[in-house]
């Protein structure tokens, strides 16, 4: 364990120095912070645990690690709990338990507790289904450049959920939402592309979609293509899915 007072001791220099050795250097410094009770670092280890960055995946670690942060008011610590809570990381699946930490970090002004809270709130998972009001904590987080709440926001447009159905300004979110970088995004941004004719650019955010989303949106996106009128999209979109999975 590493001593509070050592680490008070060291410069920024020397704590950079430690954080750009090997992963296992950096992680080794890390829990070390972490179990001098530094917040920042308990909530950094906690998610050096989830991604095997440096250490063993360890998702019961993890959980235990953002919960001491969480107790010392980190906010993306509690948003994390939640995390863990909403996908059964080191726990059982707790919807309402997820709920509570997005809300307590959504109050706190961080705009992934707004996001994550609005997901629950639309769907009715740990609590009352409320489109409403999730759609308020979605324009927040997307004020704030939150890419996945603006594609959200797009959602709700084309849908016609809380606001009359708007294409041409879910079209708008989709966009700005594929340029912050969310798989989403990218593949609704395409969407609206191929339906407006232009294909040949649709198909390059179809592969940037591909290059960051999750194997469960890739196969469901793929069903979705082969399925689709759009000229081109059956054909050659699902290729260009994998093609951006694979240069990554």
């Amino acid at each position: 364990m590493m001593a509070s007072a050592v680490l008070d001791a060291l410069t920024a220099d020397e704590i950079a120095e430690r954080l750009s050795g090997s992963p296992e250097g950096r992680a080794a410094f890390v829990r070390g912070a972490a179990e001098a009770g530094v917040a920042e670092a308990q909530a950094v280890y906690g998610q050096m645990l989830l991604d095997g960055a440096g250490v063993a995946v360890d998702q019961r670690a993890a959980l235990d690690w953002f919960s001491k942060a969480a107790a010392q008011h980190h906010v993306m610590a509690i948003n994390m709990v939640g995390r863990c809570y909403d996908l059964g990381w080191g726990t059982p699946v707790m919807k309402d338990r997820a709920a509570a930490c997005f809300r307590i970090a959504a109050e706190m002004g961080l705009d992934w507790g707004m996001y994550n809270y609005a997901t629950l709130l639309a769907l009715g998972e740990g609590v009352d289904e409320d489109k409403a009001a999730a759609f308020d904590w979605l324009e927040k987080a997307a004020a704030m450049g939150n890419a996945k709440a603006i594609n959200f926001v797009g959602s709700f447009h084309e849908d016609g959920w809380v606001v009359a159905p708007d294409i041409d300004k879910a079209a708008e979110c989709y966009a700005q939402a594929a340029e912050g970088g969310d798989f989403r995004g990218c593949f609704n941004h395409a969407r609206m592309l191929g339906l407006a004719g232009k294909v040949d650019e649709a198909l390059v955010w179809l592969a940037r979609a591909g290059e960051t989303a999750t194997a469960s949106f890739l196969d469901k996106a793929e069903a979705w293509l082969r399925r689709s009128d759009i000229p081109g999209f059956a054909e050659h979109g699902p290729l260009m899915l994998r093609q951006g999975k694979a240069a990554c």
